[in-house]
């Protein structure tokens, strides 16, 4: 067996495509289009990096996008009061706030600060709270786990009444992927096991899974053996484990990838596979924010 390759890079720019078209069309309708400001404090390299990608994509989807870099030595009241501004600026649909911050400043006061209408990662305990309780509440799913339902709907996996096993129990990745897949609806209704590092033997717990989600962040940690004949596996898993002769870093999965497709029937690579997916979530979280907001505005201007 040689397992499908599930590949993120090219669902990610399919749902740039639809978002493209989407916001296309709210702007001819409406004269608007979704705003989305990336706060950025300090110049850590990776995030200015993944806050360079951030922006790239809003702009090439034809958002309103703002870039607001901080000094590291703003303070912790300064930083709220600028994210107030934002909370307040009609014009702005989505408030990303890229982690982590500098020590003198809590993460979660940031994060508390949001409007949850706004926050577009997800991370708000609000949209945490009715993605529990689940159905269509206006809420916003966090983008990775959210990249992963939808590779594993557009891989064309049947999810209704699937053994899912997530390993990882993280806030970001694993206790969210989880609940989700246990929901309600589309890309869900299946049984889920969630295993950790205190799980005894996790591997048996692997090998029932139809649908296999690996987010542990070590390197190789699922062998072939744990993985059922035919199943899904989503590795989520992003690790650096040297560096090339260029200087480029080589990255490695969760997963034995290269045994692993030999047994399972869908698989995504690292790179290439959950990280494209995640960008292209927060995008259509802020495309779904502004068309709450235009939903709201149209109501608020109806005859009473």
């Amino acid at each position: 067996m040689s397992a499908e390759i599930i590949s993120g890079t090219d669902m990610r720019t399919a749902i740039l495509e639809e978002l493209a078209s989407e916001v296309e069309a709210m702007k001819a309708k409406h004269g608007k289009v979704p705003g989305l400001v990336t706060i950025l404090v300090g110049e850590n390299p990776a995030s200015v990096s993944y806050v360079t990608l951030k922006v790239k994509t809003a702009l090439k989807l034809g958002f309103h996008e703002i870039q607001d870099s901080q000094p590291e030595s703003i303070s912790e009241e300064e930083l709220l009061a600028l994210i107030e501004r934002y909370n307040q600026d009609p014009d702005i649909h989505g408030i990303l706030v890229q982690l982590p911050l500098p020590k003198h400043i809590n993460e979660e006061k940031v994060i508390y600060a949001i409007n949850p209408d706004k926050d577009v990662d997800g991370f708000h305990p609000v949209n945490l709270g009715r993605m529990v309780i689940g159905g269509d509440n206006g809420g916003f799913l966090p983008c990775t786990p959210a990249g992963i339902q939808e590779m594993i709907v557009r891989s064309g996996t049947e999810t209704s009444g699937a053994e899912v096993v997530v390993v990882g129990r993280s806030n970001i990745v694993g206790k969210p992927i989880s609940v989700m897949m246990g929901q309600k609806g589309r890309g869900a209704n299946s049984t889920v096991t969630m295993v950790h590092t205190r799980t005894y033997d996790i591997a048996e717990h692997c090998k029932r899974a139809d649908i296999l989600i690996v987010a542990a962040g070590v390197p190789g940690l699922v062998k072939p053996d744990w993985i059922k004949p035919g199943a899904t596996v989503i590795d989520v898993g992003v690790n650096r484990v040297g560096t090339s002769t260029t200087g480029k870093a080589i990255l490695s999965g969760d997963v034995d990838f290269a045994e692993a497709c030999k047994v399972a029937g869908k698989i995504t690579p690292v790179p290439g596979g959950v990280g494209p997916m995640t960008i292209a979530m927060l995008m259509k979280n802020t495309v779904k924010s502004a068309w709450m907001h235009l939903e709201r505005t149209m109501a608020d201007t109806l005859p009473r």
